[in-house]
């Protein structure tokens, strides 16, 4: 039919281009945050491009809303302000037609938007957090630059090396000051390697010296060795049930409820239903009147789409510590506002019915 294919059209370019847009500025700010995440050393320069994926992707569900959100009304708007709107009023369409149109041009971008908040949300923040975690507890002597004091993930140890081979397995050179608690340690050593052995990270220094010196007494004590061995790193392994509810997947969830991962469950659970609820929430939204210049009602709209994601992330908050519970909040939340924008929608077409119902009276007393 003319009428479908027009609006999907429409709304089609509308939500492409919106979409480009919010793209654009988000990855900006989130390319801008990694790098400063990487200058403050927790995280990797190297993992920068693959963290920002893992965040970009993340934050997808929400980007594909308000871009179907934004389309709407302002494809409709647009409409309304081009008196389309009239003319498709006066050939008979009622305002609740433009449901199926929307319906049917969103309804894949709803399925991803499903997929990527149920299943790839805690796919790329798992990820996210073993890339943060595995440059965390990272070996020490991988943390040293040659020509550097560096300090060890615990702070009980700073380290300096003159210089590494290719591979940093290696290093000349070595300087280790130790933090004993009751003493300092000073260890030096000409060569210095790293040999693993099972699950730990063993530094192995040949030919030097080390100084102990106790603050309590002030004794001092000085060692020659040939072979020295000091653990640097082990390897720490996360299970499931440690990792933090926004990292677990939904399948996780709903096998072993717990209230944070309830709220974790509600919060993907509620992205899916407000795509839905803003769509019909943005047909009602997007009326204005053709000879009004400004377009307030779009400015309304994202107000509107601010306020409803904020409570999305109160239902979360109530969910996880308790006071709610998540059928409860879901009905609470995305029920009132599904409910909203029926009663507005109606009012819609009542108004559209009760403006064209007496010019068609007209029309039918006047002569031929």
């Amino acid at each position: 039919m003319l009428f479908d294919s027009t609006v999907r059209r429409e709304l089609a370019k509308t939500f492409g281009a919106t979409l480009v847009v919010i793209l654009t500025i988000v990855l900006t700010m989130m390319l801008i945050r990694t790098l400063g995440l990487a200058a403050g050393g927790s995280v990797a320069p190297q993992d920068v491009v693959l963290l920002l994926g893992y965040t970009a992707l993340g934050h997808l569900p929400t980007m594909l809303n308000l871009s179907l959100f934004v389309a709407v009304v302002a494809t409709l708007g647009r409409m309304y302000r081009d008196s389309e709107m009239a003319v498709w009023f006066a050939s008979g369409v009622a305002l609740g037609r433009f449901v199926r149109p929307v319906l049917r041009m969103a309804w894949p971008v709803l399925l991803a938007v499903a997929v990527l908040a149920l299943f790839v949300w805690p796919w790329g923040n798992r990820n996210s957090t073993e890339l943060r975690e595995r440059y965390a507890q990272r070996s020490d002597v991988a943390r040293v630059a040659p020509g550097q004091f560096q300090t060890s993930s615990d702070g009980r140890r700073v380290f300096f090396i003159e210089r590494d081979s290719e591979d940093g397995t290696t290093g000349r050179n070595v300087f280790i000051l130790t933090n004993q608690g009751h003493g300092e340690a000073v260890t030096s050593a000409r060569s210095g390697r790293i040999e693993v052995r099972g699950d730990e990270r063993h530094l192995v220094l040949d030919r030097g010296q080390r100084n102990e010196r106790d603050t309590r007494d002030g004794e001092a004590t000085v060692a020659r060795f040939e072979r020295y061995s000091v653990l640097v790193g082990e390897k720490a392994t996360r299970t499931v049930d440690d990792l933090p509810p926004r990292a677990r997947s939904t399948a996780d969830l709903l096998l072993r409820p717990d209230a944070r991962g309830l709220g974790e469950l509600a919060w993907r659970i509620g992205l899916v239903l407000a795509g839905a609820n803003m769509l019909l929430l943005g047909i009602g939204l997007a009326a204005t009147h053709p000879r009004r210049p400004s377009n307030w009602n779009l400015l309304f709209a994202l107000l509107g789409f601010v306020v409803y994601f904020n409570l999305i992330n109160l239902t979360q908050a109530w969910v996880g510590t308790g006071r709610l519970g998540m059928g409860t909040a879901l009905i609470a939340v995305h029920g009132s506002i599904l409910l909203l924008a029926l009663a507005l929608l109606w009012w819609r077409v009542q108004g559209t019915t009760l403006v064209l119902r007496p010019r068609r009276a007209t029309e039918r007393r006047s002569p031929t």
